[in-house]
């Protein structure tokens, strides 16, 4: 028995930091490190559950010291980490705990105890080689790091553990943990206080933390001055002002489908009650006005969230996909500061139509402002908002351009005004496309030239240039019984009402009769004498070209261009997708541990003129005035806090948030 005690204690700094670290992550309290400067650690230390064998462990332990402590000194001082203070401080470890644990506690504890000393009691060979590692360099003094706990009944005291096995093995800290932190810089022994311990030596105080919510700080960039009371900006003119977050808050039901992608979250903090309380905060700390969210999934819908979100004030509206999924989009809007004018559900599956088999959806809102009083007699043009989550798949960039087709179509007939423009534009959602690509372009710029285009190339997410086969796109995209134009617009919005079509008489197509089309004699026509044998002939004062004169106004509204989509709603993006300060690509997601930005808020602005020509990628503010919005992170920084999800951040996406003005005009 005590040839099993000494070996265990003979182990390297790895294997005995992963036993005592299972008894002490067992507590769920936040820890401190410090360095010690003393070369012997006395006191008293819980790192094991006191259990019932602590009569029989005591009694080892004189039995050791009387039998031949010196022998086994010896022999332990043969490995590179291992000398008297850190064997006898050790072995005390194992044998002295205050605190008292349950009946699983100690089972569980006692058969991993017992699994590793037979294990090392079978050992022949010196431990670095026979676990295949290389010896660890030898230290100046046994190193330990004090870890103070928090006051309670049942850990009264504190627990020790080497240094060095803290360098060699990952720290598994729990989520409730609230003090996550990065590795942080040394405190120079000099300038630190010291802080005095009853039975220990004199250590230095912990280094600060950084906490999550440090590493993950994002600033508002105003662009503006501050909004007074009312929410109206004094100027050139009184403005209304409103904020927008738009979020992919991650659907569970999808995390535990693809749970590959979140093995470096601890499975706390991927908890749906965690998680929603953390985004809970995040819209009561940001408090917008209008929420557009995707990724909801529909009974943490109807159970938790619109509950809770109509407790804050809004009023929600949902759009469940299509087919047997689960998740889909939400708009909420808070009716303090605007009035429904209608809602709009888009749905992109169309049946027996293979390009669009796909369960995503939309959703479009058009609200009306509420002019606080006393303002007199002033008005606001509507809002426009429209929400969605297209496609994710790579590959298929067709599906991508014709889900976005039907949605800027429905824009366009939710957001046309009686004089044939539009109101102000709010484009915002997962739209899995990264910046500057095919897709972002077509809907900053208005226009996209598709024929010939690699189908993987649209969203920009992966490079499949390298495989042999390569799906292209091919005009038209999507057939006619669509019923949508290649301008992104319904076919019924295009034409004229019927009320406004013109009425053809009986004198008026009579004047066809002898047109020159009409007295061509058509080819293979059979001569039957007295029915086709003669020809027409034109009445004296007939013009020969009144056909093409009279039917100039049958021509389309708008011409086609093979391979070419248009769409005139003349969108751009919040951000820029580029940190200056950092001279990096700003991030919006990290699949995989890759950070890129697929998600966007677009907003209407008018075109600025440059010459004789206009440049679509130069806005000027219209009646939508961008007033601030929310900084986001790069890459590295999300990599310092352990990407996305963790403790701070529980969704794979970071939030977008936008402040807004739209001009208040009189009457």
């Amino acid at each position: 028995m005590i040839a099993s005690c000494l070996c265990y204690l003979l182990l390297p700094a790895t294997r005995l930091f992963r036993a005592l670290s299972d008894a002490f992550f067992t507590c769920r309290k936040n820890v401190l490190l410090a360095k010690s400067s003393s070369s012997q650690v006395e006191g008293n230390f819980a790192m094991a559950p006191r259990g019932p064998e602590q009569e029989e462990c005591e009694g080892l332990l004189q039995q050791w010291r009387e039998e031949g402590s010196s022998q086994v000194l010896s022999t332990a001082s043969e490995g590179p980490l291992v000398d008297k203070g850190l064997a006898q401080s050790s072995l005390a470890l194992l044998m002295d705990n205050p605190g008292e644990e349950n009946a699983a506690s100690e089972d569980k504890w006692s058969s991993r105890q017992l699994s590793d000393l037979r294990a090392a009691e079978n050992l022949d060979e010196p431990f670095p080689e026979m676990l295949g590692e290389e010896p660890l360099p030898e230290v100046e003094g046994p190193m330990w790091a004090a870890i103070p706990m928090q006051t309670d009944p049942q850990y009264a005291d504190c627990a020790v553990l080497p240094v060095g096995a803290l360098a060699t093995e990952q720290w598994e800290e729990d989520p409730a943990v609230l003090a996550w932190s990065i590795a942080p810089e040394p405190v120079p022994q000099e300038e630190a206080p010291i802080w005095p311990f009853e039975g220990m030596g004199q250590l230095q105080p912990p280094p600060m933390e950084i906490p999550y919510h440090e590493i993950l700080w994002r600033e508002w960039e105003d662009f503006s001055t501050q909004p007074d009371a009312q929410g109206l900006k004094p100027g050139d003119g009184p403005q209304f002002q409103f904020t927008l977050m738009s979020y992919n808050i991650l659907a569970q039901d999808l995390m535990q489908q693809s749970s590959e992608l979140y093995l470096h979250c601890h499975p706390d903090i991927l908890n749906w009650n965690y998680r929603f309380m953390n985004l809970m905060q995040e819209f009561q700390h940001w408090d917008p006005d209008i929420l557009c969210l995707q990724e909801v999934q529909e009974d943490h819908y109807w159970e938790q969230l619109e509950p809770s979100l109509r407790m804050m004030g809004f009023t929600c509206f949902y759009k469940r996909r299509t087919g047997c999924k689960t998740d889909g989009c939400a708009v909420c809007y808070k009716p303090t500061r605007f009035r429904l004018l209608c809602a709009s559900p888009v749905e992109y599956f169309r049946p027996g139509l293979e390009l669009l088999n796909r369960d995503n959806v939309g959703l479009v809102l058009l609200l009306q402002p509420l002019i606080p009083e006393g303002l007199g007699q002033v008005s606001v043009a509507p809002l426009c908002v429209a929400n969605t989550h297209i496609l994710y798949n790579p590959r298929r960039g067709d599906v991508k351009l014709a889900q976005m087709a039907i949605l800027l179509a429905e824009v366009d007939k939710v957001a046309r005004l009686s004089d044939g423009s539009h109101c102000p534009i709010i484009l915002c959602g997962d739209l899995n496309s990264v910046p500057d690509s095919p897709l972002y372009n077509f809907i900053r710029d208005g226009e996209l030239q598709y024929h010939g285009m690699p189908a993987w190339k649209v969203s920009g997410q992966e490079d499949f240039s390298h495989q042999l086969y390569q799906r292209k796109l091919q005009a038209p995209l999507w057939p006619s019984s669509l019923g949508i134009t290649d301008c992104c617009q319904y076919v019924s919005s295009c034409h004229p009402k019927r009320s406004e079509r013109r009425k053809y008489g009986r004198d008026f197509l009579l004047r066809f009769r002898f047109c020159g089309i009409a007295c061509q004699r058509p080819v293979g026509l059979v001569l039957m004498e007295g029915v086709t044998d003669t020809k027409p002939e034109r009445p004296a004062g007939w013009a020969e070209s009144v056909f093409e004169e009279d039917t100039s106004e049958l021509e389309p509204a708008s011409s086609r261009t093979v391979g070419t989509i248009q769409h005139c709603l003349h969108l751009t993006s919040v951000y820029t997708h580029f940190l200056p300060q950092r001279g990096r690509p700003e991030v919006t997601t990290m699949p995989l541990g890759l950070g890129m930005t697929v998600d966007y808020i677009f907003f209407s602005a008018e075109s600025c003129e440059n010459g004789n020509r206009t440049d679509h990628r130069l806005y000027r503010d219209g009646t939508l005035k961008l007033l601030g919005r929310l900084s986001l992170l790069s890459e590295e920084i999300l990599w310092a806090a352990n990407g996305l999800p963790n403790p701070f951040c529980s969704s794979d996406h970071l939030c977008l948030l936008a402040s807004f003005g739209m001009e208040v005009t009189a009457p």
